[in-house]
């Protein structure tokens, strides 16, 4: 335990004679019920520090290190499944209001209103519902952000220990000589209600590197804090990253819009992800993960400019020159974990409840105003679907390179994609960050680190609660294990051409997830080749020989009883070889960024070839189907020899 977090504790309301004592008995009563609380902040607390070991799925239940708690349903309805996922694990103390108003906390993001926006409360943005070829008469609406106080510097330098403070205004500073639209989303530009045609003109390339401020944008410098690595960072903030304004498009959805730069251009900290690498990664990466249905972030462009930056990748002291690059990304918003972190370690208690207040309002509007547990209801719903983002991850072997708090969005949307990979030969041990040297955000892991990370939101919120309340924050928090367990499981039935989650099937995954990682097979081509061969043909081992994975798996020993295993869960619910296939088809990518595919784009982008960019953007937008160009570039064949010699940092 830090000597902040203790000092923090003690500040906050332990008063133990509370005024005038009028007798030993109410003093010795009054003791003990403070001691109560005390003793249940010092549990949240040390569930925050506590160390946890690795979980594996099959035996998730049993961990040590996470209590299960009964389900309860606050509504007081019988059926639990029709509070829409959203329950909570709350104890019987707990009483919510207007019970015939109660209704399930909205979803912040869900797979299908990704391409809607987050169905947040909408204000007006004084523009018809139209297209916009003209991005000078586009317009941004009122930045609501501007109600947060706003630090009164307003020169652009990196500095520390800015207080009472949510923003710095700050305008980016533009690039020198030309620069070039490398690459854009389509379907990201929609969000915006711009159409492509938009991006030909020279004002929307110099919008889209910021070296043009639109005349209705506010740009800001978003301050905040956070774990990283497990230790408090204490703060950081936005060092390459603009928040340009908020757009409420023609369906009725808030997007808003945030420049990122290759390098460090504003306040609050220094940038250590110079150059072009990383920024073409993750353009590339927002759309991968939309088209797979997942809880992201988007990217609507991505500008590469004359600008060189020294970038030292692997911190080795081997500088290198690179072209500064920037993306314009978009969100429901980017508060983050560490948001709320920053400001209750320095003590700035009324900007947490307006900011917190904010995020319920705008984001969360289903949780009832005058609901007293709304804290705890609003952290019970990204608990959830914190759980669910890190099981989507899971299912196709995506890492999370920088798994720090702030990276860690309140919407539980992926955000700062950084140093990622995916898994190819299964490896629970992958580390895609070669500065993570203790693997501490491995594949593995990444379940662990989420819990941990919401550990650390539930303290951050402790100074909303009161005191009969904390106890039912960590109830909360201890249903995390239930809840990933169920999203995770959820995904991978699907995965396996399943209609529904049953109780063995845990152990089923783990069974076919052992023969990958024995056959060192490649874990989302396993998926896919899985679900375009019959049982039959399976079973009989008559596998096609472009079927590179399978036929590395059938040569087990272990993979006989694994296939009768497979068909005797598969007649449990008499599902049909078209069935089986079908539920797959929409599980299990062909095509996802490796870290050779995204390497090869980046090496021709060096030389001032961006075609590869546009032609990757569009094979991943259609990831589940044969594509004779990806073919042809051998996107579907096993990885090359060199791949495995790639390596990528949070300077990648």
């Amino acid at each position: 335990m830090s000597f902040s977090y203790l000092a923090f504790t003690n500040c906050t309301g332990f008063n133990i004679w509370g005024g005038v004592i009028s007798s030993v008995r109410d003093a010795i009563i009054g003791a003990m019920q403070n001691l109560q609380v005390f003793i249940t902040k010092i549990s949240l607390i040390a569930t925050v520090y506590r160390p946890i070991g690795y979980c594996s799925i099959s035996t998730y239940k049993s961990c040590s290190h996470i209590s299960t708690k009964d389900k309860r349903n606050v509504c007081g309805r019988s059926d639990y499944a029709t509070f829409i996922r959203r329950s909570l694990y709350l104890n019987s103390d707990l009483k919510v209001t207007n019970i015939e108003q109660c209704q399930a906390p909205q979803k912040g993001v869900t797979e299908m209103e990704l391409q809607e926006g987050s169905g947040n409360n909408i204000k007006s943005q004084s523009l018809e519902s139209e297209s916009f070829t003209d991005i000078e008469t586009w317009k941004f609406a009122e930045n609501d952000l501007l109600k947060f106080p706003i630090d009164p510097v307003k020169e652009n330098y990196v500095r520390r220990n800015v207080r009472n403070a949510v923003f710095s205004s700050v305008a980016p500073i533009p690039m020198k000589g030309t620069s070039l639209l490398a690459g854009f989303s389509s379907e990201a530009l929609k969000l915006l209600d711009m159409q492509s045609e938009i991006t030909s003109s020279s004002e929307f390339v110099n919008f889209a590197s910021g070296s043009w401020i639109h005349p209705t944008s506010t740009p800001l410098a978003h301050r905040y804090g956070g774990h990283q690595f497990g230790y408090w960072a204490d703060q950081l903030g936005d060092g390459r990253a603009h928040l340009l304004g908020h757009y409420y498009n023609s369906h009725t959805s808030s997007w808003v819009t945030q420049l990122k730069w290759g390098a460090s251009r504003i306040s609050y900290r220094s940038g250590n992800c110079q150059g072009i690498l990383k920024l073409v990664r993750e353009f590339l990466t927002f759309s991968g993960f939309y088209k797979l249905g997942f809880r992201t972030s988007r990217s609507a462009s991505l500008v590469i400019g004359e600008d060189l930056a020294l970038r030292d990748q692997f911190y080795n002291g081997n500088m290198k020159m690179e072209n500064m690059a920037v993306v314009l990304r978009l969100s429901p918003t980017w508060f983050r974990f560490g948001s709320l972190e920053i400001l209750t370690k320095k003590g700035e208690s009324e900007i947490l409840t307006q900011l917190v207040e904010h995020v319920i309002t705008e984001h969360y509007p289903a949780i009832p105003a005058a609901d007293p547990n709304r804290i705890l209801l609003l952290f019970s719903t990204i608990l959830e679907e914190t759980a669910e983002m890190i099981a989507q991850w899971q299912s196709i072997g995506f890492t999370h390179g920088v798994m720090n708090t702030d990276n860690m969005s309140l919407m539980s949307v992926t955000i700062d994609y950084g140093p990622f990979g995916f898994l190819e030969a299964y490896n629970p041990d992958f580390i895609p960050n070669s500065s993570d040297e203790e693997g501490m955000y491995s594949y593995r892991n990444q379940p662990r680190v989420g819990f941990m990370n919401l550990a650390r939101l539930s303290f951050a919120l402790m100074p909303l609660l009161k005191e009969d309340q904390l106890k039912q924050m960590k109830t909360i928090l201890d249903g995390y294990n239930d809840k990933f367990e169920e999203a995770y499981g959820q995904i991978f039935a699907k995965k396996m051409g399943f209609k529904k989650l049953l109780s063995d099937d845990h152990s089923l995954f783990e069974n076919f997830l052992s023969l990958l990682k024995d056959s060192k097979a490649d874990f989302n081509m396993a998926f896919w080749e899985l679900g375009n061969i019959s049982v039959k043909d399976l079973s009989q081992k008559k596998i096609p020989k472009d079927f590179w994975t399978l036929n590395k798996i059938i040569s087990h020993d272990k993979f006989s009883s694994f296939m009768q295993e497979y068909e005797e869960r598969l007649k449990s619910e008499e599902i049909t070889e078209e069935s089986r296939q079908s539920i797959m088809s929409k599980m299990n990518p062909r095509y996802i960024l490796r870290n050779w595919i995204a390497q090869m784009v980046i090496e021709n982008a060096e030389k001032g070839n961006y075609e590869d960019i546009a032609t990757t953007l569009r094979i991943l937008q259609n990831p589940f189907t044969i594509d004779k160009e990806a073919e042809d570039k051998g996107f579907g064949k096993p990885p090359p020899k060199w791949s495995d010699k790639i390596r990528v940092s949070c300077s990648s």
